[in-house]
């Protein structure tokens, strides 16, 4: 394997009141070099945890407790399967943030230290005010603005469907990237029994098994790694696969997603569900028959698939609506409960 992988592109000096404008444009990873070095909760962290901490206690709401993911020191901070993956290697328990806070505080330097992570936590739900404080115009309707707090940890690879726009606020991260074309060579797990919600890679990144898992070695080739401090920001595109460290004792991630599409468009991963359930036992004939229709239908780019039908009669072929949509989803309700 290579010693290191590639670097991600960086991009220095950059205003945020350029990033509408950017953000459409990129479709690969970009790290963006002290984008929110002006964050009140960055200086605080820069300061020290105990500041931090007391940065982000003012905004907490105080009567929303925020679910705690807590594994034992031998974890290592990898938040995973246990061995025979049956379960899982860690717990779960809704706690008061505060009380998570000052846990984190209690173990820094701890020689052997539980892992201790909040995971994904509604900025406006959970933190309110904290966002009018620290903005971010991204120039997307309604993103996701999400918070992740804790010590050092290691989340497996996994891709996420909407666009990332991921900023340090605290403490160090490692962020590793892979296209979303390594998906054979990174050994992905089960798809509904994952650890947060999304299929991950079985690797352990920090001692891979090259006997189990050969092809990750083409993977780690095509990688791209940063290791991003308080300020800075990645840009990780829709199903780029990402593997996160939390570096130190007390950090803390703000992410904004967001998807260009209308709201009523469904989610990707179901129609990868239901295409498992109804194509993939069929004989090897007949799936490249159906990868044809998926490819002309589905895929196909220009209007020949639909130029020979009358507009007004092309039905779910022609340009999808919201109206449209509900009524798919009403035909599709009715075959599945058959």
């Amino acid at each position: 394997m290579p010693a290191t992988p590639g670097p991600i592109d960086e991009v220095r000096d950059l205003d945020r009141s350029q990033l509408p404008a950017l953000l459409p444009t990129w479709t690969t990873p970009k790290v963006i070099r002290g984008l929110v070095g002006d964050w009140p909760m960055v200086a605080a962290a820069q300061a020290s945890a105990d500041a931090a901490v007391a940065h982000l206690k003012q905004y907490d709401h105080g009567t929303l407790p925020v679910t705690a993911t807590t594994a034992p020191p031998d974890a290592q901070g990898r938040i995973f399967y246990n061995a025979d993956m049956s379960g899982f290697n860690f717990r779960r328990e809704q706690i008061p943030l505060k009380v998570v806070l000052d846990t984190l505080l209690k173990y820094r330097n701890a020689p052997a230290a539980p892992t201790i992570y909040v995971a994904s936590t509604t900025l406006d739900s959970f933190l309110p005010g904290f966002r009018q404080d620290n903005p971010m115009a991204l120039g997307v309707d309604d993103p996701l603005a999400s918070i992740w707090i804790g010590n050092r940890s290691r989340i497996a690879a996994h891709h996420d469907v909407p666009d990332n726009l991921a900023c340090v606020a605290a403490g160090r991260r490692r962020v590793t990237l892979f296209p979303p074309d390594q998906v054979g060579n990174l050994y992905m797990g089960p798809l509904d029994f994952t650890p947060a919600g999304q299929a991950v890679s079985l690797v352990d990144f920090a001692a891979p098994d090259l006997d189990r898992f050969p092809r990750f070695e083409r993977a780690w080739a095509s990688a791209q790694v940063a290791e991003l401090g308080p300020g800075d920001a990645v840009f990780i595109p829709s199903l780029w696969w990402h593997h996160m460290e939390g570096l130190d004792d007390f950090n803390v991630l703000v992410n904004y997603w967001w998807r260009p599409v209308p709201a009523w468009t469904d989610a990707p991963m179901n129609a990868l569900m239901l295409s498992l359930l109804a194509l993939r036992s069929l004989p090897p004939a007949q799936r490249r028959h159906w990868r044809a229709m998926f490819d002309h239908f589905v895929f196909a780019t220009g209007a020949d698939a639909t130029a020979h039908i009358p507009e007004h009669a092309r039905g779910v072929l022609g340009p999808l609506d919201e109206a449209m949509a509900a009524n798919v989803r009403s035909v599709l309700r009715k075959r599945l409960e058959r």
